[in-house]
């Protein structure tokens, strides 16, 4: 089974991630420190390390998607080139 996350955790990480994506990264601790930055007015510690880390398991499975189409359209592309007569 998966890790249970409620809506306000995906809320918060959602909009942290739209206001400032090119400031998250695939480093938990990073992700913190930015959660930190954002959300100033009190946020609890435990609140802010579920977002922190949603904001991480977000970031690694875009990258992964990202490789995934990578490969797939070099593939694509391989096959292309190969099936031309010449």
């Amino acid at each position: 089974m998966g890790k249970v996350r409620t809506r306000k955790v995906k809320r918060l990480a959602k909009e942290v991630l739209e206001l400032y994506r090119e400031r998250v990264s695939e480093d938990f601790e990073k992700n913190k420190q930015l959660v930190w930055e954002v959300f100033v007015s009190g946020i609890s510690k435990k609140l802010a390390n579920r977002v922190a880390g949603y904001l991480t398991t977000l970031t690694k499975l875009q990258a992964k998607k990202e490789a995934e189409l990578k490969v797939e359209s070099a593939a694509a592309q391989a096959d292309a080139t190969a099936e031309k007569p010449k």
